[in-house]
């Protein structure tokens, strides 16, 4: 199931954590099947595909719960106020649990739940330049549970800029995660902000640096990063002048380490993945990828996020009916991971009945079998969560639809390396 915002004019379809997050480019999880891999119910495949989709519709109008929360700010804001701008309200429900979190500290902000439930806000002012994420919880009346989650940026001063990166200082990650740097406001020297970012590897491979637009720096090498190495970028950013009068602030050191090599692929046409783990298949798994109206991106794609449950709503992602409602709307998808920016996601499927290893029915995401609530161990969702981490690459391949773009999320491995190379200012 795939929650697409994409910039693709023929479709609507369309990072990440952390004091190393991608800031502004995610958008709210929400990737629904049409005919039962991603977001609508169970679809079987001995009936017509429209057929699926009515009865998908109808079971997860049911069961979706009425509570609707409201994060503010929106996910992937990188210019959120200090004061009063994070909020969080619900509508049609209760809200039961609301954590904020300083992803860079570590730290958990103390807020307030109104007394009737309804809302949640912290208690005091929010730091300068700092990334923080929120997942809020609440029922309806008939107790059934939702769940989002937001992660935003506040403003630097008008006269400083800041970097936000992923991965986090500190994390093991998979062999495809790049090092990539969001600044919230627009570089225009970049040749002199790109030579004051350094990135390297214990493994020397040789590594560059390519801009997308001008608020956006990501750092690989030209093939996926070794395993078992170590990275490290050191963030000279301190008095470097992006454009007049803006100065950065920042200078610090980081790294992380790349654990095992687990390549994924998953064919669309014999409906299975198979999981390899340096250069050894360890499992293959039935999936369930996009419909013929909906197929799944082609190409290379980066596990940049995981929930173990999360709601995805087609109408943040332009699967909108006439009333404005999503296509699809389910509160608890289970073990989900996301895979592009636009709202591909790798994650478990419930409502699909039958269609595991013979069918494609969702709006672009990758359905594995799982149970409602996440809570059996035992389920290909459950495992492939289980064993697979940030960075870590799931590859499409024959799919009706072309390769994601490189900036659809962390997917700058899409393009080839003569391309990436001269994406660099300081070539």
């Amino acid at each position: 199931m795939e929650i697409r915002v994409t910039t693709d004019s023929n479709r609507g379809k369309g990072l990440i954590t952390g004091a190393a997050l991608l800031g502004g480019v995610l958008t709210l999880a929400a990737c629904g099947g049409a005919n039962g891999d991603d977001g609508s119910q169970a679809a079987h495949s001995a009936k017509p595909q429209h057929e699926n989709a009515r009865q998908v519709d109808a079971a997860a109008a049911r069961d979706a719960s009425q509570a609707k929360i409201d994060i503010a700010p929106q996910d992937g804001t990188t210019d959120a106020g200090l004061n009063s701008d994070a909020k969080v309200t619900v509508r049609g429900g209760t809200l039961t649990r609301v954590t904020m979190t300083s992803v860079d500290a570590g730290t958990t902000v103390a807020g307030t739940l109104a007394a009737d439930g309804s809302s949640w806000k912290p208690d005091t002012a929010l730091a300068r330049a700092t990334k923080y994420k929120v997942t809020a919880h609440a029922v309806d009346s008939q107790g059934r549970k939702a769940v989002e989650n937001s992660t935003f940026t506040t403003v630097s001063p008008s006269d400083s800029f800041i970097g936000t990166f992923t991965p986090e200082d500190g994390s093991k990650v998979g062999v495809g995660m790049p090092v990539s740097v969001n600044f919230d406001k627009p570089v225009v020297n970049k040749q002199r902000v790109e030579s004051a970012i350094k990135v390297a590897s214990s493994s020397n491979q040789q590594v560059v640096g390519h801009w997308f637009g001008d608020k956006r720096l990501d750092f690989r090498p030209q093939s996926y990063w070794q395993a078992n190495s170590k990275v490290t970028m050191k963030l000279g950013l301190d008095d470097v002048e992006a454009s007049p009068g803006v100065k950065g602030i920042q200078n610090k050191t980081v790294s992380f380490t790349v654990g095992r090599s687990q390549i994924s692929t998953v064919d669309a046409k014999t409906h299975k993945m198979t999981v390899v783990r340096d250069g050894r298949t360890i499992k293959t798994i039935p999936i369930s990828a996009g419909s013929k109206e909906h197929p799944t991106y082609n190409g290379k794609m980066v596990v940049s996020e995981k929930f173990k449950q999360t709601r995805m709503n087609g109408s943040t992602v332009g699967f909108a009916k006439k009333d404005g409602k999503g296509e699809y709307d389910i509160p608890d998808v289970p073990h989900a991971m996301r895979l592009s920016a636009s709202g591909t996601f790798i994650h478990g499927n419930y409502w699909g009945k039958g269609i595991f290893g013979h069918a494609n029915t969702s709006h672009g995401c990758i359905g594995l079998e799982d149970v409602r609530g996440a809570k059996d161990p035992d389920t290909d969702g459950a495992w492939f969560f289980e064993h697979s981490r940030l960075g870590d690459v799931v590859e499409m391949t024959h799919s009706g639809d072309k390769a994601i773009q490189p900036d659809n999320g962390l997917n700058g491995w899409n393009m080839d390396w003569s391309q990436w190379v001269a994406g660099s200012a300081l070539q």
